[in-house]
């Protein structure tokens, strides 16, 4: 196995006090109220209040088309409320411009639940241009991308274009280039959908490492064995309403 690189995730996004950034129970997310209606009068989410803190795992279960993707969409900006509040490191992300917009995303590590990957670049590609777009050096790049293809059993498939990969292969590819900058807040969307057990396991363990480290994690899943009997809170979704289960 690889040495571990991963370093203690911080935001970049705005300046943001010291203990805000890096203190682990520090409140991350923040809803408040959130209400999001698509055209013409679909209600995705209704009066959705939620906090997630550093180095906390969270996860979202609830039925298809319940509101679990469209929450974590908002959260990363790709999606926007029609009222309410969401702030992220104590930041009003509905008022953030363009450019901060942008910084935002780049400490948002996010897992695809329809991979969004490049088809004819290799699986390094894919997981590397992630590193890339934040200036890592090529030593870093190489060291850390290595390190992730290994822990996901990916190692053989390294030069291969995502295209030609399997449906669990290609998942596992989006959740390494998610991970890859060890970023302070980690959405994934129904994460071990197409992996069986096994692969399964190799998954929840980089995410237990990433949370370790101090990051916070959100995770939306259907997948009953990666959060019965865990301490992790546990909110369910039932048409656009949240529940705290546990």
């Amino acid at each position: 196995m690889q040495e571990n690189t991963m370093e203690k995730p911080t935001f970049t996004f705005q300046p943001t006090p010291e203990d805000i950034s890096t203190q682990t129970g520090a409140v991350m997310v923040e809803l408040v109220k959130v209400t999001k209606i698509y055209p013409p009068d679909v209600v995705a989410l209704r009066n959705v209040s939620f906090t997630a803190r550093r180095g906390e795992i969270i996860f979202l279960t609830g039925a298809s088309g319940a509101g679990k993707s469209t929450l974590l969409k908002l959260l990363c900006r790709q999606e926007r409320p029609t009222k309410g509040l969401i702030e992220i490191n104590g930041t009003d992300i509905n008022k953030l411009k363009s450019a901060a917009t942008q910084r935002l995303r780049q400490n948002i590590g996010v897992a695809y639940q329809d991979f969004r990957l490049l088809p004819r670049q290799s699986v390094y590609q894919n997981i590397a241009m992630a590193m890339e777009v934040q200036f890592k050096s090529v030593k870093e790049i190489r060291q850390r991308v290595t390190e992730l293809l290994d822990k996901l059993s990916l190692i053989e498939k390294r030069n291969k274009p995502a295209g030609k990969l399997s449906r669990g292969e290609q998942q596992r590819v989006v959740i390494a280039r998610a991970v890859a900058n060890a970023p302070p807040l980690l959405l994934a969307d129904e994460p071990t959908g197409n992996l069986d057990s096994n692969t399964t396991l190799l998954v929840m363990g980089l995410f237990h490492e990433l949370n370790e480290s101090g990051s916070a994690i959100i995770i939306a899943t259907h997948d009953k064995s990666i959060y019965e009997g865990s301490n992790h809170r546990q909110f369910e979704l039932h048409q656009g309403e949240i529940t705290q289960i546990t």
